[in-house]
């Protein structure tokens, strides 16, 4: 018999309160066979992770499989037991001897990385088992035997969020002297350097940021402010910085280096225009409105390459303001009503079913 085997584990804090879970399903039919989960006191995300795996080839062998496919988002599990990483921990090595001694009673093991969001099952089953051992009821709605994952518990929405840490760059002269800078290449100040370094750090202290020692992808605007700012997160979570020509700021036309009292004066009419209505651009420029479709699109693209992952982005006012009016579902008016400061820190999550979810807008707490 052939079978596939989910298996995830998490921790709390990492060292903290931990649980796991293993689904077994037919390969051919996706039927349920065998569902494991428990609680494992006070331990790392990486041993819940192992305890899943364990869990999950024990009871493929009770039911007498012949071949198992592991499926499994921990990518530092997959690479070890597959024989390409090695193990350093004592706890890990104790865990992956008990595995290959199970697996060794198959004919045949496999081992794949999956995105979380293909891995909800075995993650909703780690997450009852965290709750029961700290004497919460388990989330219910939806029931025990099925492979959906568990909606959002006020909004309904299903599936697992990919989530966004919308980060906007630190200060540079032209934000110093309050100017448009929208496509010009200016670079950090000194004390933009030292906010990027301060977000960075918070954001290294984050659950999700660092998973099994993999970072979380760090995507920026192709700009030297945003890239030095992105770059810092990166020396701080082991990541690697990626550009997206999507995420730069609104193109300010012939406004842009000018102060916002210098633009009103140069051209009033226009100016005050803009300033009423989304669908206006500068002269020369892109409206509020052009840059909310583009974003429209790039998140779109973030979510397909990272569906169900925590992922960095960072970038200026006017793309973050774009994501989170998608998230709030709010109307235009949020441009002109919505503040962000220099490296704020703005959470997102974008669900599968098409729903979303604004957890934190421009907080600024990690520069106090």
């Amino acid at each position: 018999m052939r079978v596939v085997v989910e298996a995830d584990g998490g921790s709390r804090g990492n060292p903290g309160p931990a649980g796991y879970g293993a689904v077994v399903k037919d390969a051919e039919t996706g039927e349920v066979l065998a569902e494991r989960q428990g609680g494992l006191g006070v331990t790392t995300n990486n041993v819940a992770e192992y305890t899943g795996l364990v869990a999950g080839l024990r009871a493929a062998g009770e039911l007498g499989a012949s071949t198992v496919d592991v499926r499994m988002d921990s990518k530092l599990v997959v690479e070890q037991m597959s024989g390409r990483w090695k193990i350093k921990h004592a706890a890990l090595q104790s865990l992956a001897a008990q595995a290959r001694e199970l697996a060794s009673s198959f004919d045949r093991v496999r081992y794949e990385w999956v995105p979380r969001a293909r891995n909800a099952h075995a993650d909703r089953l780690a997450n009852a088992a965290m709750d029961t051992q700290a004497g919460k009821s388990p989330k219910a709605e939806v029931p025990a035997r099925t492979s959906a994952a568990a909606p959002s518990r006020w909004s309904g929405a299903q599936g697992t969020p990919t989530r966004m840490l919308l980060l906007r760059h630190g200060q540079t002269e032209m934000s110093v002297d309050g100017r448009y800078s929208g496509r010009g290449d200016v670079p950090l100040t000194e004390h933009g350097r030292q906010q990027a370094a301060a977000v960075a750090k918070r954001l290294a202290g984050l659950a999700g940021v660092v998973l099994d020692g993999v970072a979380a992808p760090i995507i920026s605007s192709p700009l030297t402010r945003t890239r030095q700012t992105a770059q810092a997160v990166a020396d701080a979570i082991g990541g690697r910085v990626e550009t997206h020509q999507g995420l730069l700021e609104t193109n300010f036309g012939e406004w842009e280096g000018l102060t916002f009292a210098e633009a009103a004066r140069r051209d009033p009419g226009p100016h005050a225009e803009w300033l009423r209505d989304t669908s206006v651009p500068p002269p020369g420029g892109e409206s509020f409105d052009s840059v909310y479709r583009r974003l429209g699109k790039v998140r779109d693209e973030l979510v397909e390459g990272h569906g169900g992952r925590t992922i960095v982005v960072v970038s200026h006012v006017t793309p973050i303001k774009s994501l989170l009016r998608m998230g709030l579902d709010a109307g235009a008016s949020l441009f002109f009503r919505l503040h962000l400061d220099l490296a704020s820190l703005s959470i997102v999550e974008f669900y599968p079913d098409g729903n979303a979810s604004v957890r934190l807008v421009n907080d600024i707490s990690h520069l106090g």
